[in-house]
């Protein structure tokens, strides 16, 4: 017999509608938290950032691909990875299937990674994926973000991720992408790894995404998120939420797409 509480349906109706109030609640409170984030203050880029892409030699105004508004997924893929991030690549199967409908509506999605432009369409490829990708290789865009730091950053500790100075690690270069179950020595070896690199150079990128508008010829930087940030992103985490035993969670578990029948 299942451990769980059990009750009638009755039961079951009276305790779910004292939940869906919480939950009504709550949508609420995400609805106001939507109205203040689009009334940050819009911060004037006069950097000129250089991406490569697809299409050729971009800058960042045109990455919006004639919409006002642009998000960009900053996808862990350093220059020294052999393959993206595991759990990036876990958010990106989510959001591949409707940066579509975004066009549609003003709203431009492109990732953007460190990595040569050969290594994210020979990994875009193999995924399956559609979703505009940038390099932005050689440049200061994913530094300025403070998505990437240098080796030197890392042993001072003078890194900076989630709005926070985080302390240097000798040991591990760093302490890590701030996600669930990865911010850990066990989760951040096991995503080293799999990405082809030792923790240190793993550690060099972070997960994030950042928001720009485009007016009258200038872009703006409207938002970022990190860490958990992300979380709302992460469609399979919204469905898992849902399930009976929740996340679940003990430890790294996720893969790629198209590795969970070669384990």
């Amino acid at each position: 017999m299942t451990k769980h509480i059990t009750g009638t349906r009755e039961e079951w109706l009276a305790a779910r509608l004292m939940l869906l109030e919480e939950e009504k609640a709550l949508t609420r409170r995400s609805d106001e938290l939507a109205r203040q984030r689009q009334e940050l203050p819009w911060v004037r880029i006069d950097k000129q950032y250089r991406f490569e892409t697809d299409e050729g030699d971009a800058s960042l105004a045109d990455l919006f691909r004639g919409r006002s508004q642009l998000l960009v997924y900053h996808f862990m893929f350093g220059p020294d990875y052999t393959a993206g991030c595991p759990s990036c690549s876990a958010i990106a199967d989510g959001f591949d299937g409707f940066v579509a409908h975004l066009a549609n509506h003003d709203v431009a999605l492109s990732a953007v990674s460190r990595a040569p432009l050969a290594k994210l369409r020979a990994y875009k490829e193999r995924m399956g994926w559609t979703f505009p990708w940038a390099s932005s290789r050689g440049g200061d865009f994913n530094f300025d973000f403070n998505v990437s730091l240098t080796e030197e950053q890392q042993r001072a500790g003078t890194v900076e991720y989630n709005y926070r100075r985080q302390p240097a690690s000798p040991s591990s270069g760093g302490d890590g992408p701030e996600i669930p179950s990865r911010a850990t020595p066990e989760g951040a070896a096991k995503g080293a790894a799999m990405t082809g690199t030792d923790v240190a150079t793993y550690a060099r990128e972070r997960p994030g995404m950042s928001a720009f508008a485009l007016e009258d010829g200038v872009v703006y930087h409207t938002y970022s998120t990190y860490a958990r940030g992300l979380d709302g992103l992460w469609g399979a985490y919204q469905w898992l939420d849902r399930a009976p035993m929740g996340r679940n969670e003990n430890g790294y578990w996720w893969h790629r797409h198209d590795e969970y029948n070669k384990r």
